[in-house]
């Protein structure tokens, strides 16, 4: 059973507190960071933690472990990045996104 299973959302530290936070957070970062770098302009919705904290309260309130996304990359994209450890997607130019992708790694060698 994981972490989550057998707690509810305000047992996880999705309570009050959670939410004023959130609130201030996506007003001060209204836009969605993965739209972002594809030169798309979507407003954010969802205050996500970069690196899941299944359970760390420490990294749970640790404001650098957020990122603003809309509800559609955070319900496909972001959700995909952690099964398959992979970030999907182009930039305007066509170059990847994830800097692990072969054309990114093979560039930053060419240097």
């Amino acid at each position: 059973m994981s972490w989550r299973e057998d707690k509810s959302s305000t047992q996880r530290g999705y309570g009050y507190k959670w939410q004023q936070a959130r609130a201030g957070y996506l007003k001060l970062h209204p836009l969605c960071v993965y739209c972002k770098q594809i030169g798309r302009v979507s407003p954010a919705t969802v205050v996500d933690h970069k690196i899941p904290h299944r359970g760390d309260m420490a990294l749970f309130w640790d404001k650098t472990n957020w990122q603003s996304l809309c509800d559609t990359c955070h319900n496909s994209i972001k959700q995909q990045e952690e099964s398959t450890g992979t970030v999907r997607g182009c930039d305007l130019t066509g170059v990847p996104v994830d800097a692990r992708h072969h054309w990114n790694v093979e560039s930053r060698q060419n240097k």
